[in-house]
Parts: structure tokens; C-alpha cells; sequence
């Protein structure tokens, strides 16, 4: 897409959102070190959802170095309406333990007296700081124009075809601090974040898909399709009893029966008598067993027997 049309459509999709979403501006009194850690927060996330989260951890901790010797489970826990919660307190107690390693405090108040480039560099430096967070702080603390954009934007955006697959792969959204202006910097991102969220938690929604298709018709080709992913799980689903099935004859198959054997019809079993021709009959045996219980006769009685010459 060429720089023109790209940014005809970025400030289309600016003056759609507004239609559809209310802008959320920080406390502009807030610390770097909070703005920090409330986008640690924030990332795929509501800004509601991440108020009550911060607030809970005011509430609940009695400073933010407790908060960073605090488990990521029990943090987690404390963070539970945010939709990774895990992961979002993951990053959270790494940034902490990251910036205490580095500066022995948790002031970053010193970063607003660097120039916007050497801060930022220094903000990548703390394990746990992704992209989206290096770009809150500079433009909501360090005064930059940088707009902080999260996975679900991207997607959202590609969908759009503002940005191509491997832009977003990249991170990279070529001229949109250009056609939005530093003024409106700060309304726009959070428009387009709360896209984001929307769009990666709701995919399928209706109010999603309208806001999309509203912004750019041609984008309707592009937005995920339900019914690939049903017929995907009903071809498993049927697959998976005939896999079951063919194991099961698997097992019961003896190694040494050839394919032939294993078709033939199966014989009724013989009679013990037909089978083993060694075997006594039911007459013999009655009979051996009667020779074997008899008693012997004595000599006596069968002299008595003989007839006389």
C-alpha cells in the first residue's frame, strides 16, 4: 500500500472509532515508574479492568518492593480480571526486580531529564519491558510522539490492510505518527487499543466485525472464518473414533495370525473327542475308570467258576 492510501486509512479508522469508543487519558501526575508498571498491565487488557488491578495492588501491598518479592501465583491471583493475568504479573515483578537490580530504587524519574531516544533505550534495557510498554511511557511520560500498539491491534490492523503481514510481525506501522498528529497521539492509541482488545478476545463479534467492515468494506474477505474452524474440529472428532477403533483391532491381533488366517470365517470348536483323538472317549474313560476302581478276585472264585472235566 502506498504512503497515501495508508494514511487515508489510518485516519479513517481514527475517526470510526470514535464513533464507537471513548478515549481514556492517564493521570497526568502519575510517576514513570507507574506508568511503567501500569502498562506492564494494560497490555491486552481494558482500562477499566487495569484500574482496579492497580488499585487493588495500592490497596493490598505496602509497597511496590513488596509487590516485586511477592510470587507471580499470588500476583496472578490479585490480578485475576485481566485476561492473562499470569502473564501480566509475570511482566510486572520482572520490570520490578529488573529496575531494582539496575538503579537500587524504584525512582525512574531521572529518564524525563534524557533526550526521548536515550531514555527509551534504557527503558528496552529492563527484562520484562516489551515494545507496547517502551512506547506508553515515551509518549504518556517522556512527552513523545510514539503510539504504544498491542498483538490484537496488529491483527486488527491487518485485517484493515493498513499494515501487511510481515510489518506486523515486525512491530512496524510505516507512517502512522504521520498521519496522526502528537496532539491527538494520546486519543488515538487508546481508541485503537481498545480495538485490540476487543478484537482479539471477540474475534467473531458482530459489533467487532460491523466497526472493521465500516472502516474498510474490502476487509470482510479478511476477517477470520468461523466455519473452518468447526469443520477442522468435526473432521478430528470423526477421525478420532476410527482411530480408536483401528488401535483396539490392533491390539487384539495376534503378530503371528498372517492376513489370510484373519479373514477366514472362524470354526465352531470341535468336540473334545474330534479335537485330540488321543484323548479317551466319555465310554473309555468310564470304563478305564471302572478297571482302575474294581477290585481284584481272588483265587478261590475262579477256581469255583470252572466247570469240572
Amino acid at each position: 500500500m502506498n504512503a497515501s492510501n495508508r494514511q487515508a486509512l489510518i485516519n479513517k479508522t481514527y475517526k470510526t472509532l470514535k464513533k464507537y469508543y471513548q478515549p481514556v487519558a492517564p493521570p497526568a501526575d502519575r510517576p514513570l515508574l507507574e506508568h511503567l508498571l501500569y502498562a506492564c498491565c494494560l497490555e491486552n487488557a481494558k482500562h477499566e479492568s487495569v484500574d482496579e488491578v492497580f488499585a487493588r495492588l495500592e490497596q493490598n501491598y505496602f509497597d511496590w518492593n513488596e509487590v516485586r518479592v511477592t510470587t507471580i501465583a499470588e500476583l496472578a491471583e490479585a490480578m485475576a480480571n485481566l485476561p492473562d493475568a499470569a502473564e501480566a504479573a509475570k511482566r510486572l515483578k520482572r520490570t520490578l526486580q529488573s529496575v531494582f537490580e539496575t538503579q537500587y530504587s524504584f525512582d525512574l524519574e531521572f529518564l524525563k531529564k534524557q533526550n526521548l531516544g536515550k531514555a527509551m533505550k534504557e527503558l528496552e534495557r529492563y527484562a520484562g519491558v516489551t515494545p507496547f510498554a517502551v512506547s506508553y511511557v515515551a509518549q504518556n511520560a517522556l512527552g513523545g510522539h510514539s503510539i504504544p500498539v498491542t498483538g490484537g491491534a496488529f491483527r486488527a490492523l491487518v485485517v484493515l490492510g493498513v499494515i501487511s503481514d510481515s510489518e506486523a510481525a515486525k512491530k512496524r506501522i510505516p507512517g502512522m505518527e504521520r498521519a496522526i498528529p502528537k496532539s491527538k497521539g494520546v486519543e488515538f492509541a487508546s481508541l485503537l487499543h481498545q480495538l485490540g482488545v476487543d478484537y482479539a478476545v471477540t474475534p467473531f463479534s458482530p459489533r467487532v466485525r460491523s466497526i472493521i467492515v465500516e472502516i474498510e468494506p474490502d476487509a470482510k474477505e479478511r476477517l477470520p472464518k468461523r466455519g473452518l474452524k468447526k469443520d477442522a474440529e468435526a473432521e478430528k472428532d470423526e477421525t478420532a473414533p476410527m482411530a480408536r477403533e483401528t488401535g483396539s483391532r490392533a491390539e487384539t491381533a495376534s503378530p503371528s495370525v498372517t492376513p489370510q488366517e484373519a479373514a477366514a470365517p472362524k470354526k465352531p470348536p470341535a468336540a473334545a473327542s474330534e479335537s485330540d483323538p488321543t484323548e479317551p472317549t466319555h465310554d473309555e474313560s468310564s470304563e478305564a475308570e471302572g478297571d482302575s476302581t474294581r477290585k481284584p478276585k481272588s483265587a478261590t472264585k475262579r477256581l469255583s467258576r470252572k466247570k469240572p472235566r
